[in-house]
């Protein structure tokens, strides 16, 4: 067994489950050991994007031990947009 970690956060929180899966097990594997999907149901697979530690990657991703599963919630606003309307705030 692998130790790996899978990590979703929303504005409120961050959760990061800890767990050990088999050798060769993929992302998709992990994201489904660890329950997460229950914990938040809004999260689908289908469309979300996933990474390991910052980089982007598929479900069908092999692990390594010591890997952290990310799954990325899409962007309420475009950050170019979102400096803008600071700007314009302040001003």
């Amino acid at each position: 067994m692998i130790d790996i970690e899978v990590a979703y956060a929303i504005p409120e929180e961050q959760i990061i489950f800890l767990l050990k899966v088999l050798p060769n097990s993929t992302v998709e594997d992990a994201i489904l050991a660890s329950g997460i999907l229950q914990r938040f149901p809004e999260i689908n697979l289908k469309t979300a994007k996933v990474g390991i530690f910052g980089k982007q990657a598929t479900l069908l991703t092999r692990l390594h031990a010591q890997d952290r599963v990310e799954i990325y919630r899409p962007l309420l606003i475009n950050p170019k947009e979102a400096r803008r309307l600071r700007i314009k705030h302040k001003n």
